[in-house]
């Protein structure tokens, strides 16, 4: 990169410190004509915090400057970030006069798009880098860490270091065919792509658990009227969000919340008692309770032992008898709780957790992103059918379908992936990121 960019890389708004970043050739240069440290230095030396004046576009601050030399910075090139006082004009005023320095205004994710096409992350780093910056709950920063410090990287290129030695063992027979070679093992072959597609597949399987890690777990609490929907979401949620009362229908429009569980947000929604008289307002109510209901990941179904309509539910079903406080259990269920005394309530979130995600681990590697999971299935649909001709005779066709799979695992990491894609990627980035 031949031009210097720079940005605020602090959120906007008025805090304790702002950070204006510069990159490219000649950020040093600039910063010389911006900055006056405080004290004699000579030199400005890489990887030293120097205080002194910094200068804006009609004022002067006193802050601090750091300078990265490439290539050892994040974005691989030359670096300066200008430490000043967080107040919005002294920030925008910084960074105008860079502008009138030579600087040109940084793109979305720009800076960690250096930091890509530098090779100092690969494109699924730069993925887990923003889902940790916009994580809001502790599974997907922990996911989003793991992807960031190239766990998934690392399991990609295991897979593409194999079907590179499978790719160079089919070359050489086709190029040397007159050489004493010894000639290929298909079964040795086919063995270390059944070794390949397992470890994809389980990768594959994750991004069931990954998606909710991402997204969430929808769970929808649906019952007759009166059956304590309201009065669980608020025992659950820890404070009073719907309004609670004996007189049927009170409930007539969704009523959301969220709690986490294992690090994994789990979005509740109240829904509309369930019943056949109902006013016109109620009915529009009862009718949004049935679309959460068929969209729900999880339902809870509260009982009081009698049975209900199952009807319409696709996700996974939990009965739940509420009122155990005033009530004997009794009918089919699978948790009694109390929402007035809280009791159940630990072992009904342990359920919940159980259903949702199973023995999941924070760490695992989880494919959370969507991209990733096409990637893989491309790759995995490849193998099989690398695998089926393996397992006949050798035809050049083998080797196709091993670079197919080799190409799409390569996306994930950005080794094979188009402008597209990248652009697509960064797109996510806020400026000065």
């Amino acid at each position: 990169m031949q031009d210097c960019i720079s940005a605020i890389s602090t959120p906007n708004g008025t805090g304790g410190v702002a950070i204006i970043r510069i990159s490219g050739e000649g950020a040093l240069k600039i910063a010389r004509k911006m900055f006056v440290p405080a004290g004699k230095i000579t030199a400005i030396q890489p990887n030293y915090m120097y205080a002194g004046k910094i200068a804006g576009e009609g004022f002067t601050d006193f802050g601090f400057m750091v300078y990265f030399a490439a290539p050892k910075s994040f974005t691989g090139e030359d670096t300066v970030e200008f430490h000043c006082h967080g107040g919005v004009q002294i920030a925008r005023g910084i960074l105008s006069k860079t502008f009138s320095l030579g600087c040109r205004s940084a793109e979305r994710g720009e800076f960690t798009r250096r930091a890509f096409l530098n090779g100092k992350l690969t494109l699924s780093s730069a993925e887990g880098m923003i889902d940790m910056i916009n994580a809001e709950s502790l599974a997907l920063l922990r996911a989003g860490g793991m992807l960031y410090t190239e766990q998934l990287s690392r399991d990609v290129r295991k897979i593409q270091s194999r079907l590179t030695d499978i790719l160079a063992a089919i070359a050489a027979e086709l190029d040397y065919p007159e050489e004493d070679l010894d000639g290929l093992d298909l079964q040795k072959i086919k063995c270390g792509l059944v070794s390949a597609e397992r470890e994809i597949s389980a990768l594959v399987q994750s991004y069931g658990c990954g998606k909710k890690i991402k997204s969430g777990v929808s769970v929808a609490i649906c019952g007759k009227p009166n059956a304590g929907k309201s009065s669980l979401l608020n025992a659950l949620l820890g404070y009073d969000k719907a309004i609670v009362s004996e007189e049927e229908g009170t409930t007539r429009d969704a009523v959301e919340g969220a709690i986490e569980i294992d690090g994994i947000t789990y979005n509740l929604t109240d829904t509309a008692g369930i019943r056949e008289k109902a006013g016109a307002v109620e009915k529009m109510g009862i009718e949004r309770a049935k679309n959460a209901i068929r969209t729900a990941d999880i339902v809870l179904l509260l009982t009081d032992g009698s049975m209900l309509p199952t009807e319409g539910i696709s996700g996974k079903l939990i009965h739940v008898f509420n009122k155990s406080d005033i009530l004997k259990p009794c009918g089919d269920y699978d948790i009694a709780v109390s929402a007035k005394t809280g009791e159940g309530l630990g072992d009904l979130k342990r359920l919940l957790s159980a259903t949702a995600v199973g023995e999941s681990s924070l760490d695992k590697t989880y494919i959370v992103e969507e991209r990733h999971y096409r990637a893989l299935c491309r790759a995995q649909a490849a193998l099989e059918n690398a695998i089926n001709g393996a397992g006949e005779s050798f035809c050049d066709c083998l080797s196709v379908d091993i670079k197919e799979a080799w190409d799409a695992l390569g996306e994930i990491t950005g080794e094979t992936a188009n402008e597209e894609i990248i652009n697509a990627v960064f797109s996510k980035f806020c400026v000065g990121k």
